[in-house]
Parts: C-alpha cells; structure tokens; sequence
C-alpha cells in the first residue's frame, strides 16, 4: 500500500513525497483509514513505529476542510522533547498547507503559548501540567475542539500525570475523535481508555511491547567501576560514530558527560536539572553532529528523534523492561536498522533476566578483545551519596568557621559590627543562615504543586 491510496489531501501528498515517505508503516496502515473515517482509536504501538504521522495525518487531512482562527486539535504528551518533535513532525508534513502548530510545556515562557490560545492555532501539544497552569487564565478555551490524541499514555501514567490528565478532560467538550496510543497497557491506561472512547477501533492489543525488527541487541558484561572506560574503548575503536547514552541518575549523567568530555569526545547530556534551553541545545547539538556523544536519562527516553541513529548504549541497566524498550526504540526508527548496547554489571543481572523475559530473547554476550577488564579505573564515575552529602557538609562548616574567624578580626580591630541588612552582613551570614533560609522556602506561598512537564 501507498500513501497515495489512502486518499489524503493532496498537500498533505507532497509534504510526504517531499520527506521521502512513499509507503505507510504497519500502524499508520492500520490506524490511518478508521479515524479518517471519524473512528475512535486504541493503539498499541512501539516507540519508533511512526504513530506520530498515524495520528497526525488524518488529523490535518479533517483540519483542511475546517476554517481557521479557532483550536480543534489537541495532542497530550509526556515530554517536552515529545512535544516538539510532534510540532516539528507537523510543520513538515503540513509544509505546503495553512495549518498551524504550538507546542505548550514547562521550562518556558508562558507568553507565546498564550499567544497560541488567543490566535487559535490549529493543534496544541501540550504536556499536563502547563496546560493545567493555562487553564487557570480565562483566554484558555477549547470549546471548538474537535480532535484529541492521548500519546504514549503509559508514559503518562509511570511520570504520575494521570490525575493531571483527568483535570484536563473536565476542561473539553464532551464529544470529540479521541486517539489513544499507549506502548503498554495497564489497568488504569485501560480503564481511563474505556471512560474516553466510543466504540473504537483496536489496533495491536494482543501484542506484546518488543524492539523494532530492526535493531541489533548485545549485552557488554562489566564491572561498574569500568563502565566508563569500556564505553571510552568502543567509542575509541571508530565503528561507534555516534551515541545516545542512558543513566539511571543525573548525577551519573553529569559525572559521565565530564569523564567522556575531558577525553576528547565531544558530550552533552540532557535530563530534568536541565533548563528547557539547555536541553533544547544539547539535543539540537547531538543532531546536527556537533555533539558526538548525548548523556540522558529516561525522562527523553521517548523524546528523542534522531534520523539515522546508529548507537544507543544502556549505560546502566533500567529498573523494568518497558524502560529498555524505549530506550533502544530510538534507534531503528522508521524502518531503519540500529545497535543496542547495554552495559551489565554483576549487581544488574536480575534487572537484565527480567528484560530478557519480558522480550523473550537472550540477549548475546560480548567481550570486546584487547579490553582489560582487570584494570583499575582511571577515575571514579560516581560519587557516593555518603560522600557528596560529608562534603556540602564539610564546606559549610568551612564557611562558618571563616565567618567566626572574620567577625572575629573585625571585634578585636574594635570595627563598628557591620549593620543588619548591609550587603557585608548578607554575605558573612549566609552560610549559617541558609538552613533556616530553606525551611522559609523561596517566598512562595501555597500548597506544594503536583507533577509538572
């Protein structure tokens, strides 16, 4: 089957020929035909499979007969990463029609996000909670709505943004095309499922969450402590042009991008300490080749879209098997062919069995030849919690012990003690002061907020 036979509007035809696409994937085969017909949709579909353009494709095809000026679709999503591939994926598609697009999440500023309210733009996608903060302002209103897409809804429910979307449906109206796509469905996915549509149209329910055919799977067994040195060694050995590599911690991520930086790779990394610039930079940067190397942790597990990404390597193993999937779905996108790499220490191997089990594959072993694996490590990747809490310790008491030495100097100088809230006052009571600072909180008042994208 072609693109071509699915009857879409012709300028949706050439922004796809255009892009290189001729032929649909299995779930836009699937998915494409029922909700043009105006269906509700249950999907399950794999990371990589191009459910993107499933949704968004008959979507923009209904949009092309509406007028404009008004809102009628919204997509909900997990990451900010998600959210701007999606727009970016329909600004290519849609290249060659009026339609518009904004994205709408946390770490921005909220101004041209209600410039979108107010103009009403053709799609939203927008992650829960910054659509919540919206909804709180009256310029925030979807009464025209006609078209809603729940994307990777599991991923929804494991970052606790099931509550925040059901806050969200009490703001739209009552009768609307839902498309509802999900990896994995648990019972709360599919009981809010079964709340949402209307007789849909079911889509791969049976199949169990796997890879892509196309990825190339390995397990590299190795101690925690050379894991670094390991990935530096494959990296080092030239067949590894690039790599997006996964952390189970920010700390980790941060330790590992100066260890591969300071060796000459070319490194960033990307996870929630980040500021929504400097993860927009880092991945713009690893896509573009400025970046060899891109350091994550699972929050852009199912954010990123590289074309052609050749390496995904699991520096740690993840805690359940869902996490592998969409890890290494990010390479072999589309159809394409990839490798995944997954680092496995001793302490990992149930972590390992219980992904084994879940894609019922044993993953091959590989030893890499000329590796010492005996060697003592260069540096120590990761510092232990103990460590890192005796040392902000150890500074504050240097701090106040400098301080006392100071107000000290100064009373034996017989020096006029510095007033009450003079900069110089500020600066030598910081550091007994900050505790006391940090149960006040930062000024803001109110009972503490739920999760935010």
């Amino acid at each position: 089957m072609a693109f071509s036979s699915l009857k879409l509007h012709v300028s949706l035809q050439r922004g796809l020929k255009e892009l290189g696409f001729t032929r649909p994937t299995p779930i836009q085969m699937d998915a494409i035909p029922p909700a043009l017909e105006g269906r509700d949709l249950l999907a399950c579909a794999q990371t990589g499979s191009g459910k993107t353009l499933a949704f968004l494709l008959p979507i923009l095809n209904h949009l092309m007969e509406k007028k404009r000026g008004v809102t009628r679709a919204l997509v909900l999503t997990p990451t900010r990463e998600l959210a701007a591939q999606i727009v970016e994926d329909m600004n290519e598609v849609a290249v060659h029609t009026p339609l518009a697009a904004a994205s709408v999440y946390g770490g921005v500023g909220m101004g041209p996000q209600e410039h979108a309210f107010r103009s009403g733009v053709d799609v939203i996608v927008a992650c829960p909670g910054r659509l919540l903060d919206h909804f709180r302002q009256p310029y925030a209103k979807l009464e025209h709505l006609e078209y809603l897409v729940l994307d990777e809804a599991d991923r929804m429910l494991d970052m606790g943004f099931l509550p925040d979307i059901k806050r969200v449906l009490k703001h739209l109206p009552p009768r609307k095309q839902t498309l509802f796509f999900s990896a994995t469905m648990p019972g709360p996915i599919a009981t809010l499922a079964h709340e949402l549509l209307r007789q849909p149209a079911t889509i791969n329910l049976e199949r169990k969450s796997a890879p892509a055919t196309g990825i190339t799977q390995a397990v590299y067994p190795v101690s925690q402590e050379l894991k670094g040195e390991l990935l530096l060694a494959l990296l080092s050995a030239g067949s590894m042009k690039e790599a997006l590599v996964f952390t189970r911690t920010k700390h980790r991520a941060n330790r590992l991008a100066e260890f591969l930086s300071k060796r000459g790779i070319n490194t960033e990394r990307i996870h929630g300490n980040r500021s929504q610039q400097q993860r927009t930079k880092a991945l713009e940067g690893f896509k573009d080749g400025t970046y060899r190397v891109l350091v994550a942790t699972d929050i852009a597990a199912r954010g990123i879209d590289v074309e052609a990404l050749g390496h995904v390597v699991n520096f740690d193993v993840p805690n359940v098997p869902e996490d592998y999937i969409h890890r290494v779905g990010r390479t072999a996108r589309a159809e394409l062919t990839g490798e995944a790499y997954t680092f496995v220490c001793p302490d990992e191997e149930a972590e390992l069995r219980a992904i084994e089990k879940a894609i019922n594959k044993r993953l091959p072993r590989v030893t890499v030849p000329d590796f010492d694996y005996k060697a003592r490590p260069t540096a120590k990747l990761e510092i232990p919690l103990a460590e890192r809490i005796a040392a902000i310790r150890a500074k504050k008491a240097e701090d106040r012990a400098r301080a006392a030495a100071k107000l000290a100097r100064r009373e034996a100088s017989g020096a006029p003690a510095p007033r009450a809230g003079s900069s110089s006052a500020a600066r030598d009571g910081e550091a007994g002061s900050g505790s006391r600072r940090r149960r006040g909180g930062r000024g803001r008042s109110g009972p503490p907020r739920g999760p935010r994208s």
